[in-house]
C-alpha cells in the first residue's frame, strides 16, 4: 500500500532470511543457527558463498548460496533486498577487521535501512529477532517515501 509518507510491504510468515558473516564470525553463526535449527528450517535462507555452503554443510539446513562478499555476494544480497525478496538479515560482522569490500558492506546496511529491513549484527540481536512475536505472523514494514522526499528536495533547490 502507498500512501503519502510510506510504503508499505508485507512479510510473510514464512521469512526470506539472508545469512551473512565475516571470517572471524562465522563459527559463531554456524553456532547460532545450529542452536536455532527448529525455527530456522521453516524459513527459506540464503547466505553469501562460504558461510551459505558450511551452514548446509555443518547444520543440514538448505541455505541458497550467492557470491562470496568480496566478490559482490554483499551486492546480491542487496540487490534482492532491492527487488523484495529478502526480508530479514543476519549479519555477524567483525567491527575490528578491516575488510577489502568494507564499500559494499556498508552499501548492504544502507539498502537495510532504506527497505527498512531487521537486520541483526551479532548473537544478541539476532536471539532477539528470532523470539520475536513477529517470526510467527506477518508484519508490514514501512518503507519512507523517498520518491516524494527526494521531489521535495528538488522543488525546495528550484526556488
Amino acid at each position: 500500500m502507498i500512501n503519502d509518507e510510506f510504503i508499505s510491504f508485507t512479510i510473510e510468515k514464512q521469512k526470506r532470511i539472508a545469512l551473512i558473516a565475516h571470517d572471524t564470525k562465522k563459527q559463531v553463526l554456524i553456532d547460532w543457527v545450529e542452536k536455532n535449527k527448529n525455527v530456522l528450517k521453516g524459513h527459506f535462507l540464503c547466505g553469501t558463498g562460504t558461510t551459505a555452503r558450511l551452514i548446509a554443510d555443518k547444520v543440514g539446513l538448505p541455505v541458497k548460496a550467492y557470491n562470496s562478499g568480496p566478490l559482490g555476494g554483499d551486492q546480491q544480497i542487496g540487490a534482492r533486498i532491492v527487488e523484495g525478496n529478502i526480508d530479514f538479515v543476519i549479519f555477524f560482522w567483525d567491527p575490528l577487521a578491516s575488510q577489502p569490500h568494507d564499500p559494499d558492506i556498508k552499501a548492504l546496511l544502507r539498502i537495510c535501512a532504506v527497505y527498512d529491513i531487521p537486520l541483526a549484527t551479532n548473537r544478541s540481536t539476532a536471539d532477539f529477532m528470532l523470539t520475536s512475536k513477529y517470526m510467527s505472523e506477518e508484519y508490514d514494514r514501512h518503507v519512507i517515501n523517498y520518491n516524494k522526499v527526494i521531489h521535495g528536495r528538488l522543488n525546495e533547490f528550484n526556488k
